[in-house]
C-alpha cells in the first residue's frame, strides 16, 4: 500500500477557471515573464499576507517552483561559488548547486533541535565563496518551522557577508500548524535586497498538475532568471495562469478551502505522531508544517530479519518495509540524513490507519538495538 497523496482541498474554482479559459480561447503564448494579472495578484498577495512590497516586474511566473529555484540558482551562482544547504534537505537542492558549477556545503542539523539551522554552524561554514544560503520552512523533508527569532538571527549572520543572497523556499507557507507561524525571510530588516523568495500553486492549492510557480526578487534578479527561462520553456501556460488568478482569489491564506486542508493534515499529523511514539527506539521532531514526517529508525539498524537479511540503513529499512508491510516510504539518505525514512501524510486517515497498522506489524518483525 503505496502513501500517495489524496489531495484535501476544494480546488473546484481552478478547474472551472482553466476550462472557461480553453473555451474563451485563451490557449496562446504568455509573455514570458507571466501574465499581468497574475503578477498583480502574486504582488497583492505577498503583500497582504507575507508583508513584502514587489512590482509586478519583480516577479517571475514558472513551470512549478522547481524551475523558479533552478534558474535562481543558476543565475546567482557562478563556478566555484558555494551553496549552503541545511541537512535534511529537499532532494534536488545539492543537484541543482552542481547544475551551476557551484559546490553544494551541507549543513546537518539535529532532529534533537528540531532539524533547525544553528546559527552558529552557519558562521563557521561562511567564506569569501559562500553565495547563497538555501532555507526551506515549512521544510520538506521534516515539517520544520523556521520561527521568526531564529531567522532573525539568520539574517544577522547574512548582514555581514555583502555577497550572500539568500534563497527562501516557501512552497508550504499556508501547511502551517498553530502555534506556528511563517515568517518570510525578505520581510526581515535588510533581506529583501538580499533574498529571493520562491512559492507556488501545487502545495497549499493542490494544483500539483498545473505545473505553476513564482520567484519575487530585486529586479535584476528575476530579470537574468527570466534571460534562462526564455531559453529553456518561455512561460507558463496560459491555461494554468488563469487558474492561479482563480486560487489567490480564494481568499487571504487561500481560504476556508485551505484551512479545511490544514485542519485534515494535522488529524493525520496527530494520528501518525501519536501512533509512531509508541514505537521502541523511534525518534521523532512533531513537524509544524508540510505533511511529512522525517523519523529517526536508526535505532533498528543492525537488526537481522529471517528471509530478508539485515537493515544496514534508511535504504534497506524501506525495501523491508515494502515488501512486509506493501507501505512505500523515502530513505533518509535522499535527503542528507541516513538515520531517518520520510513518511507522507498527503493521503486520507482511512489509508494511513491502515498503512500505521500493516508497519507495526512489520516492525514487530524487528528489535531495536539500542535503548528507546
Amino acid at each position: 500500500m503505496a502513501i500517495v497523496r489524496e489531495e484535501a482541498v476544494d480546488t473546484s474554482i481552478s478547474p472551472r477557471a482553466g476550462m472557461d479559459a480553453i473555451r474563451n480561447g485563451y490557449t496562446r503564448y504568455t509573455p514570458n515573464a507571466g501574465t499581468l494579472e497574475l503578477r498583480k495578484a502574486i504582488c497583492t498577495k505577498l503583500q497582504e499576507e507575507n508583508g513584502v512590497s514587489y512590482l509586478p516586474d519583480e516577479v517571475l511566473v514558472s513551470n512549478g517552483a522547481k524551475q523558479c529555484i533552478t534558474q535562481a540558482v543558476l543565475a546567482v551562482c557562478s563556478p566555484g561559488d558555494e551553496v549552503l544547504i541545511p541537512a535534511p534537505y529537499w532532494v534536488s537542492y545539492p543537484e541543482m548547486a552542481r547544475l551551476a558549477d557551484a559546490t553544494p556545503v551541507i549543513l546537518p542539523t539535529n532532529i534533537s533541535e528540531n532539524f533547525l539551522l544553528r546559527p552558529e554552524l552557519l558562521t563557521d561554514k561562511i567564506n569569501e565563496k559562500s553565495r547563497l544560503l538555501i532555507l526551506c520552512s515549512p521544510s520538506n523533508p521534516t515539517g520544520s518551522v523556521y520561527p521568526k527569532e531564529l531567522l532573525e538571527k539568520i539574517a544577522d549572520i547574512v548582514k555581514k557577508h555583502p555577497r550572500l543572497l539568500v534563497l527562501s523556499d516557501e512552497i508550504y507557507e499556508h501547511i502551517i500548524y498553530q502555534p506556528a507561524k511563517h515568517t518570510s525571510f525578505a520581510s526581515l530588516p535588510g533581506m529583501w535586497e538580499r533574498t529571493l523568495t520562491v512559492n507556488g500553486f501545487s502545495k497549499a492549492f493542490a494544483m500539483t498538475g498545473w505545473r505553476l510557480g513564482y520567484l519575487a526578487a530585486p529586479k535584476h534578479f528575476v530579470a537574468a532568471c527570466g534571460k534562462i527561462q526564455s531559453q529553456f520553456t518561455s512561460g507558463a501556460s496560459s491555461i494554468s495562469q488563469k487558474a492561479g488568478v482563480a486560487a489567490l482569489n480564494l481568499g487571504y491564506a487561500g481560504g476556508e478551502a485551505v484551512s479545511t486542508m490544514v485542519k485534515a493534515f494535522q488529524e493525520r499529523r496527530d494520528y501518525l505522531v501519536k501512533n509512531f511514539k509508541e514505537l521502541p527506539g523511534v525518534k521523532i521532531s512533531e513537524p509544524q508544517g508540510a505533511f511529512y514526517l522525517f523519523i529517526d529508525f536508526s535505532a533498528y539498524y543492525g537488526s537481522e530479519v529471517e528471509g530478508f537479511g539485515t537493515i544496514k540503513n534508511s535504504e534497506s529499512l524501506c525495501i523491508f518495509l515494502l515488501e512486509k508491510a506493501q507501505v512505500a516510504l523515502v530513505p533518509g539518505d535522499a535527503f542528507g540524513d541516513d538515520k531517518c525514512i520520510r513518511i507522507s501524510y498527503a493521503a486520507s486517515l482511512t489509508t494511513l490507519q491502515t498503512a500505521m497498522s500493516k508497519l507495526k506489524e512489520a516492525v514487530a518483525l524487528l528489535k531495536p538495538c539500542v535503548a528507546a
